[in-house]
């Protein structure tokens, strides 16, 4: 099944080949999926506590039921098999495997070994990410990110699972967008836990790259032969007005917070020196102790890039523009301008497939070389399922505009090795619940019924051909 507004015979001349290797994949979370939120010893995460909170999660939805994974994951591999994936990426649930954040259980960690069994068997590699956002409640009520004790209760948590599953799970990420967690989850409130203290998040961005940096030497350790990196959500950043001082100031500060502020320790070393010295009244460098930044910046393999649009800002108001909120630590002068030229998804971003190709390009051109993957990359659509078919013509789109921006940066010699979708299924979105679906397959979450979309068929044609017709 193909999608193109083009007749045969160009598409024939501008096939795209991607390079031989290239990983096809999807992804999900663990929280998302799974369900099962009080099954075989798992207790709450923050964000069943959060999703509890009357008002935080859109129609008071929570965990249950997911997509129901924790029950379903045989079937699912299944799906993927079918579809022709590649790779699975997936994160495992921290308060599953070790409860409260204390002793290991087993129970939770017999279910990772028969996921990684079963997509071994299906000839479908896991991706494994540690933390995808579902810090043990317990930890929290000890100050969560905020406390620099959570980052070396996280590298015990990665120590359990890695030496059970290190022998077969050769891709491994350590975090998952840590700005959201930090900046969305202490300083927006948005996310969980639903604190907002700017303090706290600057906090939770240190202490998140320390844990990532304990969490690459349980790997080097219990799994020498895989290959380790970490996710990062990272959003081009554009001035309205580029010949105006306080927008092309207003985009260094978005950019840095956003960016630099995770990109620049991990590759670099050190974190921005203007970040510094934007984030001194929050205290950055009072959290910073000897050997932090040594930890932080220990070499990776590869770096998950996480893309769904890009940030156009100003200095002063603009028609249609909106402030920065408090997610946006000290810049409430900022403001966001629509690109009134761009499509929406349902979620209400802007769909922007040549910002992805900027977005590679920055990390390439500014940073060391480092293999990259695009980890994350989808959008959501009010998807009907009719007659037993849920044709999203409009994610079909969506998918050949940003494989075709991937292509582009590969050109422009960016060291680009996979691609994975967000998201393989419908599930649980963070604050929207499940009200919007971001899935190749349809899941309905009465029957849990899984109905793969017509982008899920486009798009295992376009694995079976390594690139775009």
């Amino acid at each position: 099944m193909t999608m193109s507004a083009h007749p045969d015979s160009v598409r024939e001349k501008t096939a795209l080949p991607f390079p031989p290797g290239f990983v096809w994949g999807a992804a999900t979370a663990a929280f998302q999926v799974e369900g099962a939120t009080a099954a075989d010893g798992r207790t709450d995460s923050i964000w069943d506590v959060f999703a509890r909170r009357p008002g935080a999660v859109v129609g008071g939805d929570t965990g249950e039921p997911g997509a129901d994974h924790y029950r379903r994951y045989a079937e699912d591999v299944d799906l993927m098999r079918q579809l022709g994936l590649g790779a699975y990426r997936f994160s495992m649930s921290w308060p599953r495997i070790r409860p409260d954040g204390g002793a290991p259980n087993p129970k939770g960690l017999a279910f990772y070994d028969r996921l990684v069994d079963r997509l071994l068997e299906a000839g479908v590699q896991p991706w494994a990410t540690l933390y995808h956002w579902d810090l043990p409640q317990a930890l929290e009520d000890k100050g969560g990110w905020t406390s620099r004790e959570t980052a070396f209760r996280f590298a015990e948590y990665a120590e359990t699972i890695v030496a059970r599953i290190g022998d077969r799970v050769q891709n491994w990420s350590t975090l998952n967008e840590p700005w959201c967690a930090a900046m969305l989850g202490y300083a927006g409130g948005i996310h969980a836990p639903g604190r907002q203290e700017p303090e706290a998040a600057v906090a939770a961005t240190h202490h998140l790259l320390l844990g990532h940096g304990l969490a690459m030497d349980v790997l080097r350790r219990h799994a020498p032969s895989a290959a380790s990196g970490i996710t990062l959500n990272l959003y081009p950043v554009s001035a309205a007005d580029p010949s105006s001082t306080v927008d092309v100031e207003a985009a260094r500060r978005i950019d840095g917070l956003q960016n630099r502020l995770f990109l620049d320790p991990v590759l670099n070393g050190a974190y921005p020196e203007d970040m510094v010295a934007d984030l001194a009244h929050l205290g950055l460098e009072a959290l910073i102790q000897e050997g932090d930044l040594e930890t932080i910046s220990a070499p990776i393999d590869w770096m998950g890039v996480n893309y769904y649009r890009g940030y156009q800002v100003a200095g002063t108001p603009r028609p249609g523009s909106e402030p920065a909120g408090p997610d946006w630590l000290g810049v409430p002068d900022v403001h966001f301008v629509p690109d009134e030229a761009a499509p929406l998804t349902d979620s209400g971003w802007e769909v922007q497939p040549s910002r992805l190709t900027e977005c590679l390009l920055q990390v390439h051109r500014d940073y060391r070389p480092i293999p990259l993957y695009i980890t994350e990359n989808g959008a959501s659509y009010p998807d009907a399922l009719v007659a037993g078919d849920v044709a999203d013509t409009d994610r079909i789109a969506f998918l050949d505009s940003h494989l075709r921006a991937a292509y582009e940066a590969i050109e422009a010699g960016v060291d680009l090795r996979g691609y994975f979708y967000w998201s393989l299924l419908d599930n649980f979105e963070w604050a929207e619940g499940y009200a919007k679906r971001f899935g190749l397959v349809h899941v309905d979450y009465e029957t849990q019924r899984r109905t793969p979309k017509q982008s899920a068929l486009w798009y295992s044609r376009a694995i079976s051909l390594n690139g775009l017709s």
